[in-house]
């Protein structure tokens, strides 16, 4: 992974420039609770700050964080944002628990046109679907490594595309970056 996603130099609020970051929660425990209140687990919790310091060196600047309310993906977020250099608007979404990739695209086309830089804290298969949905190209061997690895808890995809966010759809994407934190 290079250090830093480069920015482009668009100016905010352009529809030139989009990027979405989607980020899979930390592993989490099976203790006898629902699904959507599992907590993370020993190595969940050691992952995800390395996870925020990974996010911080793209230098990405994030307009908008959109966190699942399931407990693991809310514990995730707690320990990777104070890695960021700073905290961008955060919006818990229930649609994110369980969505399907037809969710997750419809939730992106409700994002408002003034963010630019999305982050989405989700779950698989819906997080793995949609950056493989997206990434109609990619940059070097980022688009191997996630066919390869699947999307480990903690891995990330950085995801660019132009125009409004209601025209995210299949392809149209460009797989910036792909990062594990057990490579």
């Amino acid at each position: 992974m290079s250090a830093a996603v480069s920015s482009g130099g668009t100016p905010p609020g352009s529809p030139e420039s989009r990027r979405i970051v989607l980020l899979r929660h930390a592993k989490a425990d099976w203790p006898e609770v629902s699904d959507h209140e599992r907590p993370l687990a020993e190595r969940g919790r050691k992952d995800a700050p390395v996870a925020g310091r990974r996010l911080a060196e793209t230098g990405i600047d994030f307009d908008l964080a959109m966190c699942s309310t399931a407990t693991r993906t809310r514990e995730t977020w707690k320990l990777a944002v104070h890695e960021l250099p700073h905290r961008p608007k955060t919006v818990y979404e229930e649609r994110l628990y369980e969505a399907s990739l037809g969710d997750l695209l419809a939730l992106l086309g409700e994002t408002p046109d003034e963010v630019n830089d999305l982050l989405v804290i989700g779950h698989n298969p819906g997080i793995h679907a949609l950056a493989d949905a997206l990434a109609g190209s990619t940059e070097g061997d980022a688009l191997a490594r996630m066919t390869r690895d699947g999307f480990p808890t903690s891995a990330f995809a950085v995801v660019s595309f132009s125009g409004p966010w209601k025209s995210v759809e299949h392809g149209v994407g460009r797989l910036l970056d792909y990062w594990t934190p057990h490579d």
